[in-house]
Order: structure tokens, then C-alpha cells, then sequence
């Protein structure tokens, strides 16, 4: 990846925020636990995992920079969202922790070297894992929500 690519890459991670922000500003308040779309995450559920999500992957990039060949593990999203009540907690403190997770991450993302970059880990479900794989996941994985709760917000009309 060259360091353009990165810098691109970079910033779409630190629009995620913003993006699901644009997404949620008129999506009907009542309907933010409703399943419009069967088998889906509500709009709440899709909130709440962004904030473990992101608490979870701010450490697996410090691991990957701080530790020497870190193994970086797999969970079960479905059952984060299911045993931690997703769907019955207020989104103002996830969309604050999902933020602040991200601001905090891109200052670490700005200050990596060649050498930062070169660092690999293992992770349980990909193997071989770099702050290039990791970067790749996460620009997208906010931009990628942000659609699905468009898609929900569609699907209430």
C-alpha cells in the first residue's frame, strides 16, 4: 500500500463517525429498535456494536504497534449484541464512545512510521495481520453500517 493509499484510507476512517451521523439525523427516533428489514441489526443494535466494535479495534492496532507478534482474537458480534442488550441502551454514550475511539485511533494513525506499518500479528479468524489489514477493515466498517441504517431507514417508509 503506498502511503497515499494509507492517507485515503486514513481519512475515510475518520469520516466514519460523521457518516453514521448523517445517516441517523433523520432517521425516525421511535423506530431505532425496530427490524424493518428481517434477520437484520435495528438502527440501535448497528450503534451500539460501532462502539464495541471500535473500543475492540483501537487495541487490536495498539497491539499490533506495542507487542511483538500479537495474536489478535475473533468474537461473536451476535452474541455482543444479544447478552449486552443492545437493543435497550441509550445511543448518545456509543456514539460518543465510537467518536472518541476514532479521534483517539487517528492521532495514533498519523504519528505511524514505515517501521509501525511493517508490524504483523495473528488474528484467529484471518491469520496473518498487519495496521494495512487492519486500516482496510475499519475505514470501511463505519461507511458499511452507515449504509445498512440507510437501508433500514428506506425500509421504513
Amino acid at each position: 500500500m503506498t502511503p497515499e493509499e494509507r492517507q485515503n484510507l486514513i481519512a475515510r476512517y475518520a469520516d466514519g463517525p460523521d457518516e453514521v451521523a448523517r445517516m441517523l439525523a433523520e432517521f425516525p427516533a421511535e423506530a431505532l429498535t425496530a427490524h424493518p428489514l428481517p434477520g437484520k441489526w435495528s438502527a440501535c443494535e448497528i450503534v451500539q456494536h460501532l462502539a464495541d466494535s471500535e473500543m475492540a479495534s483501537a487495541l487490536r492496532l495498539r497491539r499490533l504497534l506495542a507487542e511483538e507478534r500479537p495474536v489478535i482474537y475473533g468474537y461473536d458480534q451476535d452474541s455482543y449484541a444479544a447478552r449486552l442488550s443492545y437493543n435497550e441502551r441509550d445511543i448518545a454514550p456509543a456514539l460518543t464512545a465510537f467518536r472518541g475511539a476514532r479521534e483517539v485511533t487517528a492521532q495514533v494513525l498519523a504519528r505511524m512510521t514505515e517501521e509501525d506499518w511493517a508490524r504483523e500479528g495473528w488474528h484467529t479468524e484471518h491469520g496473518r495481520y498487519t495496521p494495512e489489514d487492519w486500516l482496510r477493515i475499519y475505514a470501511a466498517h463505519a461507511h458499511n453500517h452507515a449504509a445498512q441504517i440507510r437501508r433500514l431507514k428506506e425500509a421504513l417508509s
